[in-house]
């Protein structure tokens, strides 16, 4: 069992940054590809970045490639999404997920943090 906690949303102004954690407990991350997905309102949820193990090969949804950035350090068995450039289409509810089962499935979800952006 892998529990999430997401933290770092906020509400910022068109143009601005936000750094989300995601912080795993239960196992260690350095096993499992970490997801961030987003959901705005009257949406469906959307994927937004992942990384795999060790860092390799990360992958962003084409809306958000050269504005944010996925990492992650195992060692402190957490990821990060830095936001830069945010624009209003960025609002939503982010969650960060593990223990991917297929292109966008994962086992684990986390309760996810809000991100509003205001133009």
């Amino acid at each position: 069992q892998v529990t999430l906690v997401e933290s770092g949303g906020g509400s910022v102004q068109a143009g601005g940054s936000l750094r989300l954690s995601c912080v795993a407990s239960g196992r260690t991350l350095s096993i499992y590809t970490v997801g961030w997905f987003r959901q705005a309102p009257g949406k469906e949820r959307e994927f937004v970045a992942d990384i795999g193990r060790a860092g390799v090969a990360p992958n962003y949804v084409a809306s958000v490639k050269g504005r944010f950035t996925v990492t992650r350090d195992d060692a402190r068995n957490t990821a990060w999404l830095q936001m830069n450039n945010l624009k209003p289409e960025d609002t939503g509810l982010y969650v960060c997920a593990v223990d991917r089962m297929g292109a966008r499935e994962y086992r684990y979800w986390g309760q996810g943090t809000q991100v509003t952006v205001s133009s």
